[in-house]
């Protein structure tokens, strides 16, 4: 077994062949932002692209920090912009975003330019489609719409491995899961939009239902909540 004394960090330049680097030779290069977050620029939320987003990570001030903190999280909510900032975790500098969230701040490490792939010829394919068409798909989007409500999705891999876990153990017979039929190919698109639209359970209007809501309100006073803050990986 290797001492923890005796392991040293290096470089391999070539095969086989490495360059020493002393503790304190990293210390001399550590970048400023080794000890504090330095803020590049502040940029407009709705031209991030959620495709550079790396990892996620809830952010808490410490005590002496947190009105600063109050007050960036504060600003960024009004003005609707996101900042751009360098930080350094884990002896690794990072880019990061830093967005309101919740009343608090949320760091998401970003994925840099070279990072993210670009595909040929990827993009909207040269067809035409015609108006019907995409009034049927806009009609199918709408009979599908709703709120987003995270709770709703789970793994149901996850879920049917446990199923199948707890039957092998009680020594019972698992029900497999029902494959989708094999679907033919898609001759008439209009058809096929209008099959789906047809096998959707039915809505009732929405004006129907904005007014039933409307009947059930009634005034109440409104106080603004503190948010909680909480520090954990998203």
């Amino acid at each position: 077994m290797v001492a923890r004394s005796e392991i040293v960090k290096g470089y391999e330049y070539r095969k086989g062949e490495y360059v020493i680097i002393e503790p304190e030779e990293i210390k001399k290069i550590e970048p400023k932002t080794a000890k504090a977050m330095e803020i590049l620029e502040f940029v407009k939320a709705d031209q991030v692209d959620p495709i550079y987003f790396e990892s996620s990570y809830f952010v808490t001030p410490e005590e002496a920090g947190r009105r600063p903190y109050a007050l960036l999280c504060k600003a960024l909510e009004e003005t609707n912009y996101v900042a751009i900032a360098k930080l350094t975790m884990h002896n690794r500098e990072y880019t990061v975003f830093l967005r309101p969230y919740k009343g608090g701040m949320m760091l998401h490490t970003m994925y840099y330019k070279d990072e993210v792939r670009d595909l040929d010829n990827f993009g909207r394919p040269d067809v035409e489609l015609k108006d019907a068409e995409v009034k049927v798909a806009h009609q199918l989007i709408e009979a599908l719409a709703g709120d987003f409500e995270p709770e709703k999705y789970h793994d149901t891999f996850e879920e049917n491995l446990k199923t199948l876990i707890k039957a092998r153990l009680e020594g019972e017979e698992v029900t497999p899961v029902e494959k989708p039929k094999k679907m033919a190919p898609v001759v008439d698109l209009m058809a096929a939009l209008k099959e789906s639209l047809a096998q959707l359970p039915k809505k009732p209007p929405q004006r129907v239902e904005a007014a039933e809501a409307a009947s059930e309100v009634k005034p109440t006073a409104v106080k603004k909540a503190k948010a909680s803050k909480r520090k954990q990986a998203a």
